[in-house]
Parts: structure tokens; C-alpha cells; sequence
């Protein structure tokens, strides 16, 4: 296959498993990263898994010179990017570190991409980009109109994207936004990994779950959902990672670009997370309810049809897969070997 793929980001939680995907397609990959979210070891997981080497380059989207060095050293066909920073609560706190990484690396990125006339880009969005949407599912068509700073460098680059697209129309970007990412690679040697106190339910579920945290805080019992809690589409990390593979595969063969939303289409609620995982651990997980958070919405789930007609994506794994897989991960962590 004529070209390799680069990706930026690619040794943190959803970059490593659509490293496999791509792998497994038969792809050549290069990761770039610099481990700021991620651990150097997963390199090391990814060769066993896929068995053979993995080519990573440690390094900084904002770094001009080392992106020339490596479209330099490199037939680089492609980019998929995920080197972001994702933390609503850390972009409040640091709403300029935001934007000079999220913003500022794409810029640098596509600049170095531009130089070495590489025009085909994978963008990892998010459905935070709707704020809170007037309807659910929510459709690509709906506004965007983001409720925090990391949302906003979001909305920001995705405006990039376009105004480059419509510019110099040799551009091709596939924009995906996410709903929630969850589950974990069957091996059990790659999956999500929070450095803190986890921002997203299920890992924060599978910390209660290994004993690292007390009980799970459940806000809000009282939205017009069928038990109270607030309804969530989840996604298995497995299915988003083929979705970037789809997205990249119609890049290169069509050189249109494309905005889609990848979710599976359908809620799962707090308390169903939470049974799913008690099923999977063999234990009754503690919770308690406390008063709804300011901005939450009561349903927010994807709109799917457009992924569906333009990529011929659908997802295939189920909530029960998500739990029983992060469970698998996350009791496999002791034996893995850590930096």
C-alpha cells in the first residue's frame, strides 16, 4: 500500500486500538506522540499484539522542525489526528493551554503537512462541539455551540478544516465526532488509562469496581429517562477505531472529506452502565445520587445515519462488550509492565 500513516496522538486510548485496526488492514503505521496522556510501554503492548515492531517517533504537534524531520524521513500518505488535550474541567481551569495545544498543533500540524503536500487528514472531534443540542439523536446539521473552553478549540479547528477545504480543495478531511468511547482490546494489554481522577463514567466505574475509589457518584435521579439517570451513547473503542480506518480508506479512495457523528444511536443510562458492570466484575457496585451538574442534558445521543450511508459504518459491540472488556483491562493492569 503506496504511502504510510501517520498518527499524531496515536499511543493514547483510542490512537493505540486504531493503530491495530489500521495494522490489521495493512496499513504501515508510524505513531508520534509525547506520552503527555499516554505511557511509552503501550508501544511495547501494540508489537505483541499485532507481532511486529512498531515504528514511534516521541514528539510535539507544536513542533514545527520535528514534523518537518519526519514527512522528511517518511512517505507519509496520510494523518490521523488525535493528539489532544480532552479534560472539560482541566480547559476551564487552562483555557489558553487548550487552545495552544489543541488549536495551535493542528495549525502546526497541517502547516508541516502543507510543506511536505500531504492533504489527507483524520480529525478526532467530539460531540461536545453541540453543547447542549436541541434535539436528540442530534444530527451533523445541528448548531454548534460548544459550553467550555476544550469544546471550543474543538468547534475552532474543525472551522479550520473547512475554510482550508474550501480554500484549496485538493484538501481531503474526514471531521468524526465522538460520543463515549468506552470497553478496552480483548488481549487486555491496551485500553483506557486515566492519569487522574477519571472525567468519564465508565472508567471512574471500573476504578470503584478494582477498589481504588469508594463509590460512584450518580448526578441527578430525577430527568424524564426511564430510571432518573442521565442517558449516554456509548461506544466500543473497537468500533470507533474501525470508524477512523472507514474514514481514512474513503479519503484516499474518493478524496472527498466528510463530517460524521460515530456513536451507536441508542442511550444507555447511568444505572444500566453501572448494572452492566456489577455483571461483569461479579459484584454489586456501590453508588450514591447526588444533585444534577450545571450544563447536563437529560438524553444525548448520536444521529447515525450519515456515518452510515457515507462510510458504511454501523458499530457492533454491545454495553455488555464495553464492560466485560474494561474489566478484563483494568484487572490485567498489576501484570503489565509499567515506565
Amino acid at each position: 500500500m503506496a504511502g504510510k500513516i501517520l498518527l499524531a496522538g496515536g499511543a493514547g486510548y483510542i490512537g493505540s486500538h486504531t493503530y491495530l485496526a489500521l495494522v490489521a488492514a495493512g496499513f504501515e503505521v508510524i505513531i508520534f506522540d509525547n506520552f503527555v496522556n499516554s505511557h511509552p510501554s503501550v508501544t511495547e503492548r501494540l508489537a505483541e499484539i499485532s507481532g511486529a515492531p512498531v515504528t514511534c517517533v516521541t514528539g510535539d504537534v507544536r513542533d514545527s522542525a520535528a514534523l518537518d524531520r519526519l514527512f522528511a524521513e517518511h512517505d507519509i500518505a496520510a494523518v490521523v489526528h488525535f493528539a489532544a488535550l480532552k479534560s472539560v474541567a482541566d480547559s476551564v481551569k487552562d483555557p489558553l493551554g487548550y487552545l495552544d495545544n489543541n488549536l495551535g498543533g493542528l495549525v502546526t500540524l497541517l502547516a508541516a503537512m502543507d510543506r511536505a503536500r500531504c492533504r489527507n487528514l483524520v480529525f478526532s472531534s467530539s460531540a461536545t462541539v453541540y453543547g447542549i443540542p436541541d434535539e436528540t439523536p442530534t444530527p451533523e446539521t445541528a448548531e454548534r455551540r460548544a459550553m467550555n473552553p476544550y469544546g471550543r478549540s474543538k468547534i475552532m479547528c474543525e472551522e479550520v478544516l473547512e475554510e482550508l477545504a474550501t480554500a484549496d480543495p485538493g484538501w481531503a478531511f474526514g471531521i468524526l465526532r465522538y460520543f463515549n468511547p468506552a470497553g478496552a482490546h480483548p488481549s487486555g494489554l491496551i485500553g483506557e488509562d486515566p492519569k487522574d481522577v477519571p472525567n468519564n463514567l465508565m472508567p471512574f466505574v471500573a476504578k470503584v469496581a478494582i477498589g481504588e475509589i469508594a463509590q460512584i457518584k450518580v448526578f441527578g435521579n430525577d430527568y424524564p429517562t426511564p430510571d432518573g439517570t442521565g442517558v449516554r451513547d456509548y461506544i466500543h473503542v473497537e468500533d470507533l477505531a474501525r470508524g477512523h480506518l472507514l474514514s481514512l480508506q474513503s479519503l484516499l479512495s474518493t478524496g472527498q472529506g466528510h463530517v460524521v457523528n460515530l456513536g451507536t444511536g441508542k442511550g444507555q443510562s447511568v444505572l444500566d452502565v453501572i448494572n452492566a458492570y456489577s455483571a461483569a466484575c461479579g459484584q454489586d457496585l456501590p453508588f450514591v445520587f447526588e444533585a444534577r451538574r450545571p450544563g447536563d442534558v437529560p438524553i444525548y445521543c448520536a444521529q447515525t445515519d450519515l456515518a452510515k450511508s457515507v462510510l458504511g459504518f454501523e458499530t457492533e459491540k454491545s454495553l455488555a462488550d464495553m464492560c466485560e472488556s474494561s474489566w478484563h483491562w483494568v484487572t490485567s493492569q498489576a501484570h503489565l509492565k509499567r515506565p
